[in-house]
């Protein structure tokens, strides 16, 4: 049920997750975040059993913190997803597999925006947009259309809001909330949450 969407451009990687938080037909919380900075440079969106999840994420995190600890400097995007994945795959083959799918956004001077495809079987990709859950199957097709490397950081986030408008009009579950961090050069900022009222407002000044 849970919906997690991402892109990447020259300049920044931005990420997007439902805030609900439900057990079985029941909505427990509608402002859960699910987005988790992992350091200055990179974010990342967990999805899948809630537990599971959140453990997970609160591993990666505080592992990453330790490794610049120790070393003096952080990891890259390219090997935080390396060590995630890593996890993943050593997990996948305990009796304690952790049944959650991520997406890992980060900055690189040198390269500019980067986003991670990753999954509960360990898979690991490099991709321009990507999403996890039945909403993101509804927003790959307007990720495709409107997506292009140089955008701007407005440009971006309206193609979120099509994203949502169009998840909240077909998908039969609700999902009224979605909570926006973007990472540039300047580092991690949340950006306004994407709600029933700012789609309607978008749609009212087309």
């Amino acid at each position: 049920m849970e919906t997690i969407l991402g892109l990447r451009t020259d300049n920044f990687c931005i990420l997007a997750s439902d805030m609900t938080a439900a057990h079985s037909i029941i909505v427990m919380k509608s402002n859960e975040k699910k987005i988790y900075p992992v350091s200055d440079q990179i974010l990342m969106a967990a999805t899948g059993q809630q537990g599971d999840a959140h453990q997970f994420a609160e591993y990666i995190v505080k592992n990453v913190q330790l490794y610049k600890m120790r070393n003096g400097y952080g990891l890259s995007t390219a090997s935080a997803a390396h060590f995630i994945r890593q996890n993943l795959a050593e997990y996948l083959r305990s009796q304690t597999p952790y049944n959650v799918n991520l997406l890992l956004g980060g900055f690189e001077e040198k390269t500019g925006g980067q986003l991670y495809y990753m999954d509960y079987l360990a898979s690991s990709h490099e991709v321009k947009y990507g999403s996890h859950g039945y909403g993101g199957v509804i927003a790959l097709s307007i990720l495709e259309r409107y997506w292009r490397p140089n955008m701007t950081e407005a440009e971006a986030y309206d193609i979120l809001i099509k994203c949502v408008e169009e998840i909240q009009r077909r998908l039969i579950i609700n999902l009224p909330n979605f909570h926006i961090q973007i990472v540039d050069k300047n580092g991690i900022r949340v950006l306004p949450d994407i709600t029933t009222a700012t789609v309607l407002s978008k749609k009212s000044q087309a």
